[in-house]
């Protein structure tokens, strides 16, 4: 059994990079750089035991080198959970371009990205993921097999990924207010960029009163003239009296500041890593009350999409096969109330289990 703990930036700086690596149980990383292109890049592969590692690359602004390195730790490990508590024959890596994706992006870069790729063998798979679309995987692909989401294929992953969360979301409501209906409840969705967008579109249609915030202008713009959802400040949204909080932008918003502040329910969102510090913030929102659906359980279908392409499976197989989040999350959630256990390590263990026992498996008789 992996024994859950933290990743920080204060760990990172404090201990070399190896023996954080051994903590958190990853196999490999790999640091890449190219000064003719401006690529700056880390992949990391967690755990390969029940398959390659499958996880998108994300492009971000990282305010230092540090920060790039703790979310590529934390976020491949999410992976390996993820993919585990899915069912799928696939292990949990990622990858993190340090840059701003809208100004940064060239051929050239996404193309000698994908030659880094490639030489991890077939060990590391990616998709696209923050900042990256399916057209910079076109790159990618120029350069390296080892990669899905690929248009004509199966595409972005953002509808899978939505429908996954709402259908999760159903399941937090049912436990938490006796029925899954959302229509008349109360929801802020903090990020609408492509899987935000396909939620709120679901939300709005079930008859949900939907708050959005982001920090892209047009995007923000964009959701509101479409479905009607009323745009709040950015700080704002945690402040709201809500009955759902889904945070659908970048982790850690679950945090000291905000969970003092936050009135909802239910916290079920898309994005990575909510809880900026598993044990403690995973033990506070139960305390309070408030039902945390564990992020990688519930933002999945992204995965299942990509796996679909792996194995050459239909669009309505992974559709069909996100649908299965619902059960996935009622049980985590019944199994937390009933062993008194933050849903978080509810999830974790059940990812660990699947792991141990397929390498029972896999060891030579």
């Amino acid at each position: 059994m992996f024994e859950v703990k933290d990743i920080s930036e204060t760990n990172l700086i404090e201990n070399p990079v190896i023996a954080q690596m051994s903590q958190y149980n990853h196999e490999q990383l790999l640091f890449c750089n190219d000064n003719e292109t401006g690529l700056k890049a880390i992949i990391a592969v967690h755990n390969t035991v029940l398959g390659p590692a499958l996880g998108g690359t994300r492009m971000w602004a990282y305010a230092n080198e540090t920060e790039a390195l703790v979310d590529v730790l934390r976020l491949s490990r999410g992976m390996t959970y993820k993919n585990s508590i899915s069912g799928l024959n696939l292990g949990g890596g990622k990858a993190v371009i340090i840059g701003d994706s809208r100004t940064m992006k060239s051929e050239a870069l996404m193309r000698r990205f994908g030659k880094f790729v490639n030489s991890l063998g077939g060990k590391y798979i990616t998709a696209e993921d923050v900042g990256i679309g399916t057209n910079d995987m076109v790159y990618v692909n120029m350069e390296t097999n080892h990669v899905v989401g690929l248009p004509g294929k199966s595409g972005d992953p953002s509808p899978v990924t939505a429908h996954g969360v709402y259908v999760g979301m159903k399941a937090a409501a049912k436990i938490q207010f006796g029925t899954d209906e959302l229509n008349g409840k109360k929801i802020a969705v903090q990020g609408v960029g492509h899987v935000g967008e396909y939620l709120v579109a679901s939300l709005v249609k079930e008859g949900a009163k939907v708050y959005i915030t982001d920090i892209h202008e047009p995007t923000l713009k964009h959701v509101a003239l479409t479905y009607g959802a009323e745009v709040v400040g950015l700080n704002e949204i945690y402040d709201l009296d809500v009955d759902v909080y889904a945070p659908c932008a970048l982790g850690a918003t679950v945090n000291d500041e905000t969970l003092c502040r936050l009135k909802c329910s239910i916290i079920a969102g898309a994005a990575n890593n909510q809880l900026k510090n598993e044990a403690t913030h995973g033990q506070e929102v139960m305390k309070r009350g408030i039902l945390y659906a564990p992020d990688f359980a519930l933002n999945a279908g992204g995965v299942i999409n990509c796996y679909s392409e792996v194995q050459g499976l239909s669009s309505e197989w992974a559709m069909s096969k996100a649908e299965d989040i619902y059960h996935t999350i009622t049980s985590i959630l019944n199994r937390s109330q009933i062993e008194q256990i933050p849903t978080y390590q509810i999830a974790n263990a059940m990812a660990e289990e699947r792991i141990e026992a397929i390498g029972k498996v896999k060891l030579p008789r």
